[in-house]
């Protein structure tokens, strides 16, 4: 008796890209993750004038160390859902090591990151699950071949993990090829990079500048005024390097996404990830 792996396609048909699908452990999981990110970003905008804010300035390693063992519960969450094999740890790491490596390129000039457009294909071609935990590893590898490390190091992670689990959730991974699919992830990918930006300005933004400046936040005031001050101080502050970080991601995407998405697309038929075990009799 010998196994076999066989693929989703008929036998005169080409192979079907099968992505690492979400199940149930996997979506709670990522559920639990998502929702102490957004407690962690957003808890401010809620505090009152009397919270002191300055006393959890620095709760940043205690979110990093609560982030490690919830990114590693995806992993063993999709696991436990798919049988995630060495393949996909493979290329999972390669694809974070090819991500890191990107993103000195620009060295934060301007906002120019071109590791944004990798992110964005690979959650599209992958899924969302591999997606989002590709995008945590990979700002944690960046942070330590520059040397970024720092109390917004895991506000990074967990915001580019949501950029690769957007993308993988976009419409169409089946049917929607060419032009149609670049322009997708070129929308997506300039959006995404504005509201990455736009979401790490809350980590530090509450902590800033106390009360002194018209677009400061000030604990107690209704969150209407709170959030007119932050959009003040995003278009003031942020916008600079966010609009150009979407200019080279759009740009990237349709330059170099028919090649990368093909090579990733191949690369995830090969590993065959998902496809069924059969075993036949030896022949004759």
């Amino acid at each position: 008796m010998r196994a076999v792996r066989k693929d989703s396609a008929g036998p005169d048909g080409p192979r079907r890209v099968r992505p690492i699908r979400l199940g149930l452990r996997s979506v709670v999981a990522l559920t639990l993750v998502s929702a102490v990110g957004v407690a962690a970003f957003g808890w401010p905008l809620l505090a009152d004038g009397g919270s002191g804010l300055s006393d959890h300035a620095q709760d940043a390693p205690w979110l990093f160390a609560a982030l490690l063992p919830l990114l590693l519960a995806v992993v063993v969450a999709t696991i436990a859902d798919v049988g995630l094999d060495a393949k996909a740890i493979a290329m999972l790491g390669v694809l974070a090591a090819a991500g890191a490596a990107l993103r000195p390129l620009g060295a934060g000039t301007a906002g120019i990151e071109p590791m944004f457009f990798l992110m964005v294909l690979s959650g599209r071609v992958l899924g969302p699950g591999f997606g989002f935990v590709l995008g945590a590893v990979s700002m944690f590898a960046s942070a330590l071949l520059t040397g970024g490390v720092g109390p917004w190091m895991p506000f990074q992670m967990l915001s580019m993990g949501w950029v690769c689990m957007g993308a993988g959730l976009l419409p169409g991974p089946d049917t929607l090829r060419g032009r149609r699919e670049l322009w997708l992830l070129a929308v997506y990918g300039a959006v995404s990079s504005v509201l990455y930006g736009t979401v790490m300005n809350l980590q530090g933004w509450p902590y800033l500048a106390g009360g002194a400046t018209g677009v400061s936040f000030v604990p107690g005031d209704p969150l209407v005024d709170n959030l007119g001050r932050f959009v003040a101080y995003c278009l003031a502050t942020s916008l600079g390097w966010d609009l150009p970080r979407a200019v080279v991601t759009v740009l990237l995407s349709l330059a170099l996404g028919p090649a990368v998405l093909k090579a990733l697309r191949r690369a995830t038929r090969r590993a065959a990830f998902e496809a069924p075990v059969t075993f036949e009799a030896p022949k004759a």
